[in-house]
């Protein structure tokens, strides 16, 4: 009678056990990709992602699909292989066949740098230890190759509130060229007034013949931080907002979406890639989140944002 009451008891105890298993994983399965200003890089048929959160550099996490994400154990970039002690913030990764290299372009210390490295995972260095613009503060970097091989360098300065800026790069991918420094948009919408003149986050894509300037307005903190694009005929300018923006604000139930940045998934489909508020009333740690882009067929193509937007969960 004492064993069968044993063995019931170890049965018991064995269920739930299983049971809290199960719910620990799943969890872990549902918690959120924790990135803000994130970046994904699809590259040999995995995704990589990258964004603002660790205090000491850059982390990354990887996708077979776009839904479930791995953290990986270490930094793409440590704080160790920069000039900088904080604020590591805005990363963009690209590939660059022609020099065999992936490139991060990033902020921190409220300036931007690149570092390059063999492998999306890292680690990302820098040979130099210091920032490419040394004139002022500056933030949100990205990288634009034209179709002649050009390489632009976009990103905001602190010149009107914060104003988005465009100047060609060296053929090293790393040195901005001073003499070809132009501003590009500013504060100048009614929806970007709603907090702070800013600015953000600008990021180019080219549709037909046209350049797309995607950008981020107001406040992050505010519930109305959102996305606009702006087009030109030439990477330089001059820009031209579209007259509907936002494209992009309180979709669904999330808010203060933004800082994105644009990518083309395994089917060839433009996705945008952005954060948002943790929650209502709680802005941090911002979550990843990802829609689908096109443009209509007008004479002149309007961007759109789809209506459904995925919420990547991380596996563990």
């Amino acid at each position: 009678m004492k064993r069968l009451v044993y063995l019931s008891l170890v049965l018991i105890l064995a269920g739930f056990l299983s049971c809290e298993k199960n719910s620990v994983s799943d969890f872990q399965y549902t918690t959120p990709v924790l990135l803000g200003d994130p970046n994904i890089l699809y590259h040999d048929n995995t995704y990589y992602a990258y964004g603002t959160n660790a205090s000491d550099g850059i982390e990354v996490y990887t996708s077979d699909d776009l839904h479930t994400w791995h953290k990986s154990p270490h930094l793409a970039l440590h704080k160790d292989s920069t000039w900088a002690e904080r604020w590591f913030w805005a990363p963009e990764v690209y590939y660059v066949p022609e020099k065999n290299k992936f490139f991060m372009y990033f902020t921190a210390d409220e300036h931007i740098g690149v570092a390059t490295a063999d492998n999306p995972l890292g680690p990302f260095t820098q040979e130099k230890k210091e920032p490419m613009w040394t004139d002022g503060k500056a933030i949100d970097n990205s990288l634009f190759i034209d179709d002649d091989g050009t390489p632009y360098l976009y990103f905001v300065r602190f010149t009107d509130g914060s104003v988005v800026w465009v100047a060609e790069l060296e053929n090293d991918l790393k040195t901005i060229k001073n003499e070809t420094l132009t501003p590009c948009i500013h504060v100048s919408q009614n929806w970007e007034r709603i907090q702070g003149r800013i600015n953000e986050g600008p990021f180019i894509v080219k549709h037909g013949n046209l350049y797309y300037m995607t950008y981020s307005a107001n406040h992050f903190e505010s519930p109305y931080y959102g996305v606009g694009y702006a087009t030109a005929n030439s990477p330089k300018g001059p820009w031209t907002k579209y007259e509907g923006n936002p494209i992009l604000q309180k979709p669904k139930d999330y808010i203060g979406v933004g800082h994105h940045s644009l990518f083309n998934d395994k089917q060839g489909q433009l996705k945008i890639v952005f954060h948002a508020h943790y929650a209502p009333g709680k802005v941090l740690p911002r979550i990843m989140l990802i829609a689908d882009v096109d443009f209509s067929d007008d004479a002149v193509p309007v961007m759109q944002i789809g209506e459904e937007v995925l919420a990547p969960v991380v596996s563990r």
